[in-house]
């Protein structure tokens, strides 16, 4: 890897792929859409370049003269309002970068899929690992559905152009640097805070170091098999959502939420987030209907495929909950 691209080079994953392949001795270019926030790149020895996955045209300009592409760009949005944006960008265009990668005859291609694309374990006493799929029908929203349908068009390309793609799947990463935030993020920071009164019920998710996910996705460039998936997670890292919140609050010292919100109240509550409230402030919605349904699913993954094949890193919990809150208080301040 000498020279690499990474689209969604600002967001939150993709940030920490920059500094990764940086640390990695690449020169690395990073491609953000014009006017889009690039905080999180401040300082960094890079080249940016402006495109977007919805315009072919910047893509052949973002990969000239690279040899490895990190395809981290996404639309990332769970509402249902947003599901026109999120094909067009999610489909129709990592099926336009992954075709423009071909063109500019890229070494080694790393696409960010999502454990959105793995379906249930066949025993429901285990965790799922990269054999499952999950299924456009049984998706709980259109961003899940779009994960799938991009994640298989890549496989697709591997077989029928030999495309030379490795697919990541990362879990549920926190740590530096989540500026929006992301869903997990927003657990992590309100809990971390004290201002979280009540918590819904729901299975558990996979926790893991966002620096761990990006390190992942240069091991996938360097030893990754082509046409395999890999679940970027922690092997301790299956949590239930009661007990993450336990571990964001007592790396502060804040107080835990008493009351647990049943799904259904839960559920109520996200249908008038997302069709009236964001629709009157035009603000994106805090509870959505996805997210809902989604913490209806056990979301606990084994990630032994990434640890043995890639060395996947494997910070400690209490290590990354304590970067992840230590990092929400200073943006606070």
């Amino acid at each position: 890897m000498k020279r690499a691209l990474v689209t969604g080079a600002n967001g939150f994953i993709g940030a920490h792929v920059v500094r990764a392949a940086l640390e990695a001795g690449a020169e690395v270019r990073a491609m953000v859409r014009e006017g889009s926030d690039q905080r999180s790149l401040d300082g960094l020895p890079i080249e940016i370049v402006h495109g977007d996955l919805t315009e072919p045209t910047s893509l052949a300009n973002a990969l000239a003269g690279v040899d490895t592409l990190f395809s981290v760009a996404a639309r990332y949005d769970l509402s249902r309002r947003a599901r026109a944006d999120a094909y067009r960008a999610n489909v129709d265009g990592t099926r336009q970068l992954m075709l423009a990668a071909l063109r500019a005859q890229v070494d080694h291609v790393v696409h960010t899929s999502s454990v959105a694309a793995v379906g249930p374990p066949l025993d429901p006493s285990r965790p799922a690992d990269e054999t499952q799929w999950a299924t456009v029908e049984d998706a709980p929203g259109p961003y899940e559905e779009t994960k799938i349908l991009s994640e298989r068009l890549v496989h697709e390309l591997v077989q029928s152009e030999s495309l030379p793609a490795v697919c990541v799947l990362p879990t549920a990463p926190i740590g530096p640097l989540d500026l929006k935030p992301t869903p997990t993020g927003f657990l992590i920071r309100d809990a971390a805070s004290g201002d979280m009164p009540a918590y819904m019920k729901s299975a558990g998710l996979n926790i893991v170091h966002v620096s761990d996910v990006a390190a992942g996705h240069v091991a996938a460039a360097q030893r990754g098999r082509i046409g395999e998936r890999y679940i970027l997670g922690h092997r301790d890292g299956n949590l239930t959502l009661r007990e993450i919140i336990e571990c964001a609050a007592l790396s502060s010292g804040a107080s835990l939420p008493r009351i647990a919100l049943p799904l259904p109240v839960a559920f109520a509550a996200a249908v008038i987030d997302e069709f009236l409230i964001s629709a009157l402030t035009r603000q994106q919605p805090r509870a959505t209907i996805a997210g809902v349904r989604l913490a209806r699913r056990q979301q606990f993954f084994d990630c032994r495929k990434a640890i043995e094949e890639l060395r996947l890193p494997q910070t400690a919990l209490d290590e990354t909950f304590r970067e992840a809150v230590t990092w929400f208080q200073k943006v606070r301040q």
